[in-house]
């Protein structure tokens, strides 16, 4: 091979490369999860990937577990900060009806089946809340520490603020694979 064919194949080989890449970022985005609000599910340091076009070819589901940008400061040390990105389940999508009773979430008068969320208990009271166009009602698996839909900081979640759809785990390797959505009506 003459080293005008071998620079050509590297040449190509970069480009390829560069291409392959490309079509990457476009699909795909990494994220660390940096709080305990979706434990037991996600633990601090779990290392996720997000389907960024997952919404561009289908609508944001219950039991989804998606990322989203907060412009809301969460708490006194983040007011001179960005957004943040959060890590939620979607429990409401837009005409649902959401209550919070009793440690019990029900969404459309039935109660949720939620046996991901620690401690089995949901903090808080939302009487009669109906999630608006394009939005979504999202909560942290762990309900205690989660700042969430809840909050009038987070509220609900609009379309336009989500990043993506989580749906592998890639670390810790013992828990690698693919993240799978659980409606907690069970109607998926």
């Amino acid at each position: 091979m003459t080293k005008k064919n071998e620079l050509l194949e590297w040449i190509k080989t970069i480009v390829i490369a560069g291409i392959i890449a490309i079509i990457v970022i476009q699909f795909i985005a990494p994220t660390v999860v940096k709080e305990r609000s979706m434990e037991p599910s996600f633990y601090e340091s779990d290392y996720l990937l997000i389907s960024k076009q997952s919404y561009n070819i289908s609508e944001p589901a219950r039991g989804d577990v998606i990322v989203f940008e907060s412009h809301i400061p969460l708490d006194e040390s983040d007011l001179s900060k960005g957004s943040k990105l959060l890590i939620k389940r979607i429990i409401g999508v837009p005409g649902d009806k959401i209550d919070v009773k009793d440690g019990d979430v029900y969404i459309n008068d039935k109660k949720a089946d939620e046996p991901y969320i620690k401690d089995g208990y949901t903090a808080g009271e939302v009487s009669g809340f109906t999630v608006p166009k394009d939005s979504y009602y999202c909560m942290g698996d762990n309900r205690l520490v989660s700042v969430d839909s809840r909050s009038e900081r987070v509220g609900c979640v609009s379309k336009d603020a989500i990043v993506g759809r989580v749906f592998v785990r890639l670390y810790p390797f013992d828990s690698f694979g693919l993240i799978k959505s659980r409606d907690p009506l069970g109607e998926k």
